[in-house]
């Protein structure tokens, strides 16, 4: 992995780091490499449950970079494993949690990395928009994915203007989940991983996750029913589920596994 983007593991939580402070952590070519071969360790190491994601410095993410995104254009340099666009789509297939600590600005394709989490904690000093309009630039993380997450009025609203809101506006409209003073993020978002790690069965988390988001798509109520089976019965029967039930029964804490 580059420099762009750091992880480090702890206690089956993966502390995934948008490393570019500098830069106000904006993306560019080298941080979405980086980023695929960090989701790749996640999605593929066994001793990742859960991911808590965030920024470097006083911003989370700005989004694209737009002078390195210029000079890389006028280049030809091309991520090797796709763009931005791909790499909301590999994210959207991550079924581990992830947990995002919004330390700060969160911007444009900030915004789409951050909705792409599951539980969203920011900080009361955290500042949310998708601003392209104002640079003649159209979006993609906004109508895909913020206009799912939030009612379209206020969707529309934040494309159209390309005008910020505050942590306490983006609580009340649903785009984050918790807001904390700035020095407790990282503290209240790694409580929110770490008690998902040590209390929740990961392969069952996990299935409820692929139910929940695949169902999105679903419009019959039945259809997203027998979508939800569909991957309780694929996660079959496990060993952490005897052990749920056995823990239960024996009045302990379970003690998962992962299998």
């Amino acid at each position: 992995m580059g420099n762009t983007v750091l992880l480090e593991v702890r206690n089956r939580v993966a502390y995934v780091t948008l490393n570019r402070p500098e830069k106000l952590n904006a993306v560019n070519n080298e941080m979405i490499a980086d980023l695929f071969e960090t989701f790749d360790e996640v999605n593929q190491n066994p001793d990742i449950w859960v991911v808590l994601l965030t920024g470097a410095g006083r911003a989370f993410c700005t989004g694209h970079d737009l002078v390195m995104g210029r000079l890389e254009r006028e280049d030809g340099e091309k991520p090797p494993r796709g763009d931005t666009d791909d790499l909301y789509v590999y994210l959207s297939r991550i079924w581990k949690p992830i947990v995002a600590a919004i330390n700060g600005y969160c911007l444009a394709q900030g915004g789409g990395l951050a909705l792409l989490s599951d539980i969203r904690i920011a900080s009361d000093t955290a500042q949310f928009g998708w601003p392209q309009v104002r640079r003649g630039i159209a979006s993609i993380s906004g109508p895909t994915i913020l206009s799912h997450y939030v009612p379209l009025g206020s969707a529309l609203k934040f494309l159209f203007t390309g005008e910020l809101c505050d942590a306490k506006e983006a609580y009340r409209i649903g785009l984050v989940q918790e807001v904390v003073p700035l020095d407790k993020v990282l503290e209240r978002a790694d409580a929110v991983a770490s008690g998902i790690a040590q209390n929740s069965a990961p392969l069952a988390v996990r299935a409820i996750k692929e139910a929940a988001i695949t169902g999105l798509a679903i419009g019959d109520f039945a259809d997203r029913v027998a979508n939800s089976r569909r991957a309780m019965q694929e996660m079959g029967e496990t060993e952490d589920k005897q052990e749920g039930l056995d823990a239960f029964a024996q009045k302990r804490k379970p003690v998962f596994k992962g299998r």
